[in-house]
């Protein structure tokens, strides 16, 4: 049994996920923060969310296809990104973005505001209340986002295969092999794949279940200090 998907995929979820996190963690402190246009950048931002997938891969396909104003600057400089790893990532990141952003968002909006007159208070900046204070008393939304994300981006198949395609070795990750092999009507390889996919979502949600009471823990910790 070739166990490339299984690994390419691995690679991608958790360099999606990690651009994912720090960019979800940035839209949602810009987003929860404003105050004109917040419904449409919100729109923008969750868009991807309820999009059919294979919408998304269409779009993500103009935008960095050889006609695409990016795709021809990529091509240019000798970094296509159609038909490679690197399109699944970006293909997995669009779609497990709108998890973490959400998610984060939520939390923010939901802070304790006395917390933050307490720190402004004090004389801290915006961004020192954001990593200071903000962050570290959400850790358990922001942990569920981030474990949302990355079981997401595992799982994407219909953005992915429209970005990155089905290249046995190369850009085929496990949801992509599971396809192929139900279409070759290999049920038994099939079943294989599934059962790893389907023991690797297990793991992610026992570890943020897990982080989810640390991190409650930690944050009643904090606003005790704080008080």
């Amino acid at each position: 049994m070739d166990l490339s998907p299984l690994w390419l995929s691995l690679r991608v979820a958790l360099l999606a996920t990690l651009i994912t996190f720090i960019l979800g963690l940035l839209a949602a402190r810009l987003v929860a923060g404003m105050r004109r246009a917040k419904g449409l950048v919100d729109g923008v931002f969750t868009l991807p969310l309820v999009l059919p997938p294979t919408v998304v891969g269409f779009f993500l396909l103009v935008i960095f296809g050889k006609n695409g104003f990016i795709g021809q600057f990529l091509t240019q400089i000798g970094a296509p990104v159609v038909f490679t790893w690197q399109g699944a990532v970006i293909a997995s990141m669009v779609v497990s973005f709108p998890l973490m952003y959400r998610t984060a968002r939520g939390a923010f909006e939901q802070m304790d505001q006395n917390l933050l007159a307490a720190g402004r208070t004090l004389g801290m900046s915006e961004w020192t209340l954001f990593f200071k204070v903000m962050l570290p008393n959400s850790i358990p939304s922001v942990m569920a986002g981030t474990v949302l994300a990355f079981a997401r981006a595992l799982g994407e198949f219909g953005a992915t295969i429209m970005l990155a395609g089905n290249i046995p070795g190369k850009t085929q990750t496990v949801s992509v092999a599971i396809y192929t092999a139900v279409q070759a009507g290999n049920w038994d390889l099939a079943y294989a794949w599934m059962g790893i996919i389907v023991g690797i979502s297990l793991v992610t949600i026992v570890l943020m279940n897990a982080w989810g009471r640390y991190g409650t823990r930690y944050r009643r910790e904090t606003e005790k200090e704080w008080r």
